[in-house]
């Protein structure tokens, strides 16, 4: 095998994992990545298709996997490994318990699928990395993937929320992002008291409940809300 098989193969995998990971990548996009033409993603997409791959193209959009395929589980390198492991010793000292939760769910699913001598490697690499944030691993909140359903799902949400000098009130917002900003999550959200954006310390969330309601998706990139926020 050539190196130029070698390579093709290689970005032919690639492309795959990118298939599965998101709904929508377009055709330039990938030829920026991988620094190769469009008309060479053209035939990669093919050679795809010719593989039994059900890809679908979105005119104007990009490309995606038909729904309800499933790739076969992909196999993680060591140094991948290492890495989601050294991210773990991390999360584990983040102070919303929801977030340490779903992230232990999801990192045991992962070490499932290791190869055996890289899983014994990621489990002594796990004994031998600390975070010293947070050492006491207290958790202050508890609604960060509640509130990221939400945000994703463009449900509102009914709160209680005390504010720095103990004032409590009760809000209705529509999720817009979030931040994690010296130990503490922070939502941005349209509130309707306010009529206006406002940020949310989650550990200052007294009580939270998704509603039924939906809102229309913000036009606004977080990048403009930064823009704005330095702004003023």
């Amino acid at each position: 095998m050539s190196d130029n098989d070698i390579k093709r193969l290689t970005r032919l995998t690639s492309i795959l994992t990118l298939l599965q990971s998101k709904r929508l990548i377009t055709s330039t996009s990938l030829a920026s990545k991988f620094s190769v033409s469009v008309r060479t993603i053209y035939r990669d997409i093919k050679a795809l298709e010719q593989a039994g791959v059900p890809i679908m193209a979105e005119e104007g959009k990009g490309y995606s996997i038909m729904e309800g395929y499933r790739l076969p589980p992909l196999m993680f390198t060591e140094s991948e490994a290492n890495a989601l492991i050294t991210a773990e010793q991390i999360v584990l000292k983040n102070k919303d318990a929801s977030f340490v939760d779903e992230y232990t769910k999801a990192i045991t699913k992962i070490r499932s699928i290791l190869r055996n001598g890289t899983r014994d490697n990621a489990d002594l690499l796990s004994k031998r990395v600390a975070n010293l944030q947070n050492f006491k691993s207290e958790s202050t909140s508890n609604y960060l993937t509640t509130i990221q359903m939400a945000l994703t799902n463009l449900f509102k949400i009914q709160l209680n929320y005390c504010s720095a000098d103990n004032k409590e009130t009760k809000r209705i917002i529509e999720p817009f992002a979030l931040y994690y900003s010296q130990e503490n999550w922070v939502l941005i959200a349209w509130c309707h008291l306010r009529k206006s954006y406002r940020e949310f310390r989650l550990d200052r969330i007294q009580k939270l409940v998704i509603l039924d309601d939906k809102f229309e998706s913000h036009k606004k990139t977080l990048q403009e809300y930064f823009d704005s926020y330095i702004e003023r």
